[in-house]
C-alpha cells in the first residue's frame, strides 16, 4: 500500500478555474498535466486532450488522409438512408428539448420536469399507492411470466493459486426460474409463517443477506403483511450488525447460512432480543452453539408453515401509504450506522420516476441484479422492473462475468448465460472496465490497435453529434460489447461523478447510453436522471417526475441561486419520494429535512449544483468535501481523488485531511493509493478477492446526506474491509476531517519496486508542482 503526502502550498499551484480540484475556496492543487511528463495514460490519451477525450495513433499522415478521406466517402453515401431510417432525427430533437423547468420566475424556484409541471407524480398504477398493492397488480398481469431467476451451483471445487493460496472454483448452470404467481404464493406463505412465528403488523423484522432471490421474496411478503423490514448491509462489521439489530429492536433475523456462520454467531450473544433466526438456504450444519432461547429456522420450513394456515393471511393488517416500508441502515463508513424510514408512499413515488426515464420498459427486458439489495437504489431498480413485468436475473460481483474470481476456466459467467438489457453499475466498475480494455487495446499489434483507435475517434464525433455508427458497432466494438452479454441497451450508473473519458468509452464501445443518476437515501433513491437520448457528460439529468429540486444559496462557499450563467446553490429535494426521516434520531431529522408553508417536504443534502438552460443538474461541488487545513488552504478531497483515480498505476485511492492533525513527515494531506497490478483483471483479482467475496460495498450508489453525490463505490469502512480503501466520506459529524483510518500497514503484492517508487514518484512531484 503506497501511502503519499500531498503538500498543499497557496504559494504556487493554480487550478484552471473555480470548478477544478477545488470549489471556491482557495486553490491550491495543480492542474495534472505535468504528470504526463512521467506518465503514459491508457493509449496517450493525455490531460490536455481530456476534453476531446480522443485517442491517440501513429498513422502514417499520407495514410490517415487517405482513410479520412474513405470515411468521408462512406459516411457521404450512407447519410441520407441513415437518416431516414434510424429515426435519428427524433433523437436528435429529443436530446435539444428542454427538459425541466423553474415553476416561478424567482431565484431560487424549484425545477420540475416538464412532464410533471403543475403536478408531480406519485403512483404508478391508478390505486396502486403501496408496494403491495403494486406487486398483487403486476401478478394479476403477468401471472405466469418469468421474475425472479438463479443460477444451480452444478459443482464446487477448490483451485490451488500461484502464490498457493486456494480459492472456490464452481460450475454453474442454466438460469432456473420463478413466475409472478409463484414468487407471490411463497411470499404470501412466507408471511403467514412469520406471523405464526409472533411476528406483529408495523414492528420490525431484520434481513442481513446478499442479493438474491429470497431476499427480494422475503421483501414482499414484509410489504404485504405491513412488516417493517430492516435492511443491513453484509459487508458491515460487527459492531454495525449489533447496533442496527439493537436500536431496531428486532425479534427475528432473515440470513444465509454463510453470513450465520462468519458474522451473526460471533455478535448473537450481544442482541438479548433475538429469538428467531431464519437461513434462506437451509440450515447450517452446526447452529447449537447459539444462546438458548433463539431458535434457528429454515425459510422453507417458515413458508411451510405459512401454507398450512389460509386463514392467518385475512388477520393481517394491510399497509397504508404513510406506514414505514423500509428501515434502511446506511454503511456507517465514518461512525455508527443509521436508519432511514422509507415509506411505502416514498418508494411508490420513487420507483415511478425512475421509471419514466427508461423507454419502452416491459416484457422484453431482462435485468441482472448484483449489487446490494440492501442499497435503495438497487432496491428501487429491482421493483421497477418487478412493475413492469421485466425478468430479473441474479448474479453476485465473484460470478458476473466470464473472468470473475469464482468462475472456473472455461465455464461461463452470468452475463454471459443471461444477455441482460438492463443493468445498474458503478463508476468504480466501470473505471477498471476502461483501464483494463485500454490496456488490452495497447497490447495489440499497431494494426489492429490504430484500427481501434480510428473506430473508437470517428464513434465518439458521431455520438457527439447526436449519430449512432451500426458498422462500427457490429465490426470493431461487438467483442468488447459481449464482455457484458452483447444485449445492453441501457446502462444505469449511480456512484461518485462517472469520468466523461469513462462515460464515453462505455457509450461507445458497450454501444448504449449511460443513465447518470442521483439521488439520496433519504430520497428514496430518486432525484434525478439522464434521459437516454442526452449524450452530454457530466451532468445527473433533470429532476424526475415524481419530485422538484431547487438551489439555495450558500455563501460560505460563494454559490447564490443568481449566478450567471447558472444559478447554483445547494441542492434541495422535494415530493412524496423524500422520506420520513431517521429512526429514533430526531435531532439529526430536524436538521436534515423541513417543510415549507405549503406542506412540501425538503431534504437538505449538502451537495452543490447548477442549472443548465436545458433544466439538467450538475453536480459541482459539496459543503461537507472542503477540508480547511492548518494554513488556512481548503481541499476538495473528493475533487482530488477524481483527478488521480483514472491514473495507470493506480488502482483505487483515498484523500485524508485534517485540520486539527499535523501529519509526522507529511504535510497535512496524505492519499492511501493500492498501486495498480500488472495482471488485474476486470474483475476482482487474486488479490482483491477476499473483500470481493464480502459483496459489492454498500456505498455503490444512491448516497445519504453525509456521504457526497451518489456514493463512491469503494469498499465501506468495516471491521472486514482493508481499512486503507475506504473513501474519505465527509460525515457532518466531523465537518472540517475526513479519515481514512489507515490502522496498519500492508504489502505491496504483484507490483514490482520501481512500480511502486515510480507511483510514489509522480505523487510527489505533483505535490510539489502545487
Amino acid at each position: 500500500m503506497a501511502v503519499v503526502g500531498a503538500a498543499c502550498q497557496t504559494s504556487r499551484g493554480v487550478c484552471g478555474n473555480a470548478s477544478g480540484l477545488l470549489g471556491r475556496g482557495p486553490q491550491v492543487f495543480a492542474d495534472l498535466h505535468v504528470i504526463n511528463k512521467f506518465v503514459k495514460l491508457p493509449c496517450d490519451l493525455q490531460p490536455s486532450q481530456a476534453d476531446k477525450m480522443k485517442l491517440t495513433h501513429t498513422i502514417n499522415p499520407v495514410l490517415l488522409q487517405l482513410i479520412n478521406f474513405i470515411i468521408l466517402v462512406y459516411t457521404f453515401i450512407t447519410y441520407v438512408p441513415w437518416y431516414i431510417l434510424s429515426g435519428s432525427r427524433q433523437t436528435l430533437a429529443k436530446s435539444k428539448q428542454i427538459k425541466a423547468k423553474p415553476v416561478t420566475n424567482k431565484p431560487g424556484s424549484s425545477y420540475r420536469s416538464v412532464n410533471s409541471l403543475h403536478c408531480l407524480a406519485s403512483v404508478l398504477y391508478p390505486g396502486c399507492d403501496t408496494l403491495d398493492k403494486a406487486f398483487k397488480y403486476a401478478k394479476t398481469k403477468f401471472k405466469d411470466k418469468k421474475l425472479l431467476g438463479t443460477r444451480e451451483v452444478l459443482k464446487e471445487e477448490d483451485e490451488i493459486q500461484p502464490s498457493g493460496r486456494v480459492f472456490k472454483k464452481v460450475i454453474l448452470g442454466k438460469y432456473t426460474w420463478l413466475s409472478y404467481d409463484e414468487v407471490y404464493i411463497k411470499a404470501t406463505n412466507f408471511g403467514n409463517g412469520l406471523a405464526i412465528l409472533g411476528q406483529q403488523p408495523k414492528t420490525n423484522i431484520a434481513i442481513f443477506c446478499e442479493t438474491r432471490a429470497e431476499w427480494m421474496i422475503v421483501a414482499q411478503a414484509c410489504f404485504m403483511c405491513n412488516y417493517q423490514l430492516v435492511t443491513l448491509y453484509a459487508t458491515l462489521g460487527g459492531p454495525a450488525i449489533v447496533h442496527g439489530l439493537n436500536e431496531s429492536e428486532v425479534t427475528t433475523i432473515i440470513t444465509s447460512k454463510e453470513l450465520m456462520q462468519t458474522k451473526l454467531k460471533e455478535i448473537v450473544s450481544q442482541v438479548p432480543l433475538l429469538r428467531h433466526i431464519i437461513t434462506v438456504d437451509g440450515k447450517p450444519t452446526t447452529w447449537s452453539e447459539f444462546p438458548k432461547g433463539v431458535i434457528v429456522h429454515t425459510m422453507a420450513s417458515v413458508q411451510a408453515m405459512g401454507a398450512k394456515a389460509d386463514n392467518v393471511s385475512k388477520q393481517q393488517a394491510r399497509p397504508v401509504p404513510s406506514d414505514i416500508a423500509v428501515i434502511m441502515y446506511t454503511s456507517g463508513s465514518t461512525g455508527l450506522p443509521k436508519g432511514v424510514m422509507i415509506s411505502h408512499s416514498n418508494l411508490i413515488a420513487g420507483i415511478t420516476g425512475m421509471a419514466e426515464r427508461i423507454p419502452h420498459l416491459g416484457e422484453k427486458d431482462i435485468y441482472i441484479g448484483y449489487l446490494p439489495l440492501a442499497h435503495v437504489l438497487e432496491l428501487s431498480a429491482e421493483l421497477v422492473c418487478l412493475s413492469h413485468g421485466c425478468r430479473i436475473g441474479y448474479s453476485s460481483p465473484q460470478t458476473l462475468a466470464d473472468q470473475s474470481s469464482k468462475i472456473k476456466k472455461g465455464s461461463k459467467g452470468d452475463v454471459t448465460m443471461l444477455r441482460p438489457t438492463l443493468m445498474a453499475s458503478v463508476p468504480e466498475i466501470m473505471d477498471r472496465i476502461y483501464k483494463n480494455v485500454m490496456n488490452k487495446v495497447n497490447e495489440m499489434t499497431s494494426f489492429q490497435r490504430n484500427l481501434f483507435i480510428l473506430a473508437y475517434n470517428y464513434k465518439m464525433e458521431q455520438i457527439s453529434n447526436g449519430y449512432t455508427t451500426p458498422l462500427c458497432d457490429s465490426l470493431i466494438f461487438r467483442k468488447v460489447r459481449m464482455l457484458l452479454g452483447g444485449k445492453i441497451r441501457v446502462l444505469l450508473c449511480g456512484g461518485a461523478p462517472l469520468s466523461a473519458a469513462t462515460q464515453r468509452f462505455m457509450n461507445i464501445c458497450f454501444c448504449c447510453p449511460v443513465g447518470q443518476g442521483y439521488g439520496l437515501t433519504e430520497s428514496a433513491g430518486a432525484g434525478t436522471i439522464t434521459e437516454v437520448w442526452d449524450y452530454t457528460t457530466g451532468r445527473v439529468g433533470a429532476p424526475l417526475v415524481c419530485c422538484e429540486i431547487k438551489l439555495t444559496n450558500w455563501e460560505k462557499g460563494g454559490y447564490y441561486n443568481t449566478d450567471k450563467p447558472y444559478p447554483r446553490g445547494e441542492i434541495l429535494i422535494g415530493g412524496q419520494n423524500v422520506t420520513m426521516g431517521y429512526y429514533k434520531n430526531e435531532e439529526r431529522t430536524k436538521k436534515d429535512f423541513t417543510v415549507d408553508e405549503t406542506g412540501q417536504r425538503w431534504l437538505h443534502t449538502g451537495d452543490i449544483g447548477e442549472f443548465h438552460a436545458d433544466g439538467c443538474l450538475k453536480i459541482i461541488d459539496r459543503k461537507k468535501d472542503l477540508v480547511k487545513l492548518q494554513a488556512g488552504e481548503y481541499v476538495s478531497l473528493g475533487k482530488v481523488e477524481a483527478a488521480l483515480k483514472n491514473l495507470p498505476l493506480v488502482d483505487n485511492i483515498c484523500a485524508y485531511a485534517s485540520s486539527t492533525i499535523h501529519l509526522r513527515h507529511y504535510s497535512e494531506s496524505v492519499a492511501c493509493i493500492p498501486p495498480r497490478t500488472e495482471d488485474d483483471q476486470l474483475d476482482p483479482s487474486e488479490d482483491e478477492q477476499e473483500v470481493a467475496e464480502e459483496e459489492l460495498p454498500p456505498e455503490s450508489l444512491t448516497q445519504e446526506p453525509d456521504s457526497g453525490q451518489l456514493e463512491s463505490q469503494l469498499p465501506s469502512c468495516s471491521a472486514t474491509t482493508d481499512p486503507c480503501s475506504c473513501p474519505a466520506s465527509a460525515e457532518p459529524e466531523s465537518q472540517t476531517e475526513t479519515h481514512a483510518r489507515p490502522e496498519e500497514s500492508y504489502p505491496i503484492k504483484g507490483t514490482s519496486v520501481c512500480k511502486y517508487l515510480c507511483l510514489q514518484f509522480i505523487i510527489y512531484y505533483y505535490c510539489w508542482q502545487s
